[in-house]
């Protein structure tokens, strides 16, 4: 056969095929198909000179013709050699490989494509060698598919870690889910998987089909993929990250100077989901979030929102904390660059973005990473450390280094992509003891016969380590509900390496001890002044998380003994004992007013509550303890140095009375410091008297019986007097009226 165009002629003679290559094609196990497929030079049919081999899989096609580009402009018909759609030609007369596309007829139409099996691999052998390592910590700029441009071609390159499968292959709407039109070629024995689909772009759907090492072919959705689809649907989705335009300058520069052990820090906790909904019920956008959410924490005087997780997962009611898609936000509210822009506007509001985190464990479902490649890779293969059993979930193999590669990459994925302040990682004693949640017998020791997850811990202080040398001031936070030393220490002198701890054993002492009818507090005040104790053995946050408000523990509000004048006086005053004390600060949304109901994830915060007077006055409150959170020094200067903070009576437990100072560092400006003073009964309290640190005027600047907030006004008309009378071992003290059940702030006024 011949062809000739503008005066350039090809020679083309049927091509016998390899008969195994054929087998390997159509059955889904070929691991090299740019070997056969493609054009390549070889020796020509009658022995005599240089040919090149052309060979073209068009399932579907009627017939298929090469065309080249540039130069001669030559057209070559390939001839159908296999009824599955597989065309080939020796073409005489050429030695050297030019670039070309196919031009396809069938059904009555003709189209013309690029062929994946004429580019070179787009991954490098450096780039193989830090991944093979686990040392590649920016996997999601090699893994996962990126819109390039490759010898002058646009299209998507597409890579992945399987190293197990017997062969992968490309699966999308482009090529009608074919599990066998687009083999991925296998990099040598890296275990990636590698292909260049010219001609494609953002937006499209795909998948891999994975002929796994257990002789199973499965579906799966690519772990590194940018977007996906809304649930229940499950195919990954092109996108280009890098297309948005930051203007966060300011901010992310101020992040990288900022120390956050002395600046304030109090977030707002939120489920984007469950916020506000529209009234047919349907999630607000990322946009409409940004439009909502934004202006009302900052009306509050929030310095952070903090963010349920929005990695992709598909169950609504795991919250986000079952993922599938560890690298894609969420289609639930959004594309990807409308969380980026969402993000954006936070920061350029003033306002920092926290992220839940979940490297513990991962969804089960089929599509995800489960048996990914036909063996266990990302979960363990014992069944005693594979499992998580609280969550019917599966816990990540930490002991593999890819795997490990993967969680911390993601990790900063998260940070140089979306711009993330910093991250909260969930469930963090679940990772660091092999018998969480296991019975006897369910558990294997590590090697020294001990119960700690070994190779866990390592991975999070890699992680810490990671965060905290290239993230640019971003934060790491854990939730860890035991003793474990350490946890926000730094690794190099023994600890864990995050920024701060969620203190849950002051918000257990602490709720416990307001359930209490104020006629027992005296018997429990050591509920409250036992968190003084281990106050400076970590960076605690002090959180009220989403965790106290479901599974049937009510809300904050109905936590509270008594009367509703009695719950609202008592849940100001524990947002006011809160926000004294030493330690970074958490609510979860819905809080902030007093919500009656716990949360729903299915619903919103009950917004109508504001409509009536004692929600919006708690409200209020809250933001005006952010406020003067933000505004004086000592109330979050020295919130993890002893030095903050100094008790001043705590040992009225017949009143139920507590007194301390919290302190500023040393300035030119002279000793600064704030007195706080809580009556945690609903019997007022004229003439009572406590230390001070000397006898000076103070004024109250805050008081959380205030009418303004819903209370009886009962104060000191904003002033008080210290003098030299001692009382309680100190020299100084000041006679004040103490609201029933109420909190007041006193800054010394020289």
């Amino acid at each position: 056969m011949s062809s000739s165009t503008d005066g350039a002629a090809m020679i083309a003679t049927a091509l016998p095929l390899d008969r195994r290559q054929v087998e390997a094609l159509l059955t889904g196990t070929i691991a090299n198909p740019h070997a056969f497929l493609g054009l390549h030079p070889a020796a020509a049919p009658d022995g005599e000179g240089i040919a090149l081999h052309a060979r073209a899989y068009a399932p579907g096609a009627e017939g298929v013709t090469l065309i080249e580009q540039g130069g001669r402009r030559a057209r070559v018909p390939l001839a159908r050699v296999h009824d599955a759609g597989i065309f080939a030609a020796a073409i005489a007369g050429r030695g050297e490989v030019f670039p070309y596309v196919l031009e396809l007829t069938g059904g009555g139409h003709t189209w013309t494509q690029g062929d994946p099996y004429r580019f070179l691999p787009t991954l490098g052998d450096q780039d193989l060698y830090f991944i093979g390592e686990g040392t590649h910590r920016r996997l999601y700029e090699r893994l996962g598919a990126h819109p390039r441009t490759v010898d002058g071609v646009a299209g998507v390159a597409f890579a992945v870690w399987a190293p197990a499968a017997r062969g992968v292959s490309l699966i999308g709407d482009f090529n009608g889910w074919n599990r066998r039109a687009h083999p991925l070629r296998a990099l040598g024995s890296s275990g990636i998987w590698e292909l260049f689909m010219p001609g494609m772009g953002v937006g499209e759907h795909y998948k891999y089909a994975i002929r796994g090492a257990d002789g199973v072919e499965r579906e799966k959705a690519d772990p590194l993929a940018f977007a996906a689809e809304l649930r229940p649907k499950t195919a990954s989705i092109v996108a280009d990250l890098d297309r948005y335009e930051w203007h966060d300058a300011v901010w992310m520069a101020a992040r990288r100077d900022a120390n956050p052990y002395q600046s304030p820090l109090s977030a707002y906790e939120v489920h984007l989901g469950s916020w506000r909904k529209r009234p047919d019920g349907s999630w607000l956008t990322y946009s409409e979030l940004a439009d909502e959410l934004i202006p009302y924490v900052r009306e509050l005087g929030f310095t952070h929102i903090e963010l349920m997780p929005v990695a992709e997962h598909p169950y609504d009611g795991s919250w986000g904390y079952q993922v599938t898609g560890f690298y894609a936000p969420t289609s639930r509210y959004g594309a990807p660059a409308d969380f980026q822009a969402f993000v954006d506007r936070c920061h350029q509001a003033g306002i920092g973005v926290l992220l839940d985190w979940v490297p513990a464990h991962f969804a089960i479902d089929e599509h995800s990473l489960q048996r990914f490649d036909g063996s266990f890779l990302y979960e363990h293969e014992d069944p005693r450390k594979r499992t998580q059993p609280d969550w019917g979930t599966f816990a990540f193999n930490y002991g593999r280094h890819e795997v490990r590669n993967f969680l911390l990459s993601n990790a900063l994925f998260w940070i140089e992509k979306y711009h993330i302040d910093g991250l909260r990682v969930d469930a963090v004693s679940s990772m660091i003891y092999l018998d969480y949640s296991r019975n006897p017998g369910e558990w294997t020791p590590n090697r020294f016969g001990g119960r700690e997850h070994l190779e866990a811990i390592d991975f999070l202080k890699a992680f810490n380590e990671l965060v905290y040398a290239e993230g640019g001031g971003a934060i790491t936070i854990a939730e860890e509900s035991t003793s474990w030393p350490g946890i926000s220490r730094p690794v190099h002198v023994g600890g864990l390496g995050f920024g701060f701890k969620w203190n849950m054993g002051w918000m257990h002492d602490t709720l416990e001890y307001f359930r209490q009818d104020p006629i027992y507090r005296q018997y429990h005040q050591g509920s409250l002044t036992f968190a003084m104790i281990y106050a400076y053995t970590e960076n605690f946050i002090l959180s009220l998380s989403h965790d106290e408000v479901v599974h049937g523990k009510g809300s904050l509000l109905h936590k509270m003994p008594g009367d509703e004048w009695r719950q609202f006086a008592n849940l100001r005053l524990l947002y006011a004992y809160q926000w004294a004390l030493p330690g970074k600060q958490l609510i979860f949304m819905g809080d902030e007013f007093g919500q009656r109901g716990e949360w729903n994830h299915d619903a919103s915060v009950e917004w109508q509550a504001l409509g009536y007077g004692p929600h919006e006055r708690v409200r209020r409150l809250v933001g005006d303890l952010n406020r003067l959170h933000a505004q004086e020094a000592a109330l979050h200067a020295l919130d993890h140095d002893p030095a903050g903070f100094q008790w001043l009576d705590l040992n009225d437990a017949a009143n139920s009375v507590l007194s301390f100072a919290r302190r500023a560092p040393a300035s030119d400006r002279g000793d600064e410091y704030l007195v706080c003073v809580f009556n945690f009964t609903p019997v007022p309290r004229v003439g009572y008297r406590i230390p001070v640190p000397e006898p000076v005027r103070y004024r109250e600047i805050l008081n959380s019986d205030a009418g303004e907030y819903g209370g009886s006004g009962m104060g000191n008309l904003g002033l008080a007097h210290g003098e030299a009378v001692a009382h309680n071992g100190h020299p100084y003290s000041v006679a004040l009226t103490l609201p029933p059940l109420g909190a007041i702030f006193l800054k010394p006024d020289r």
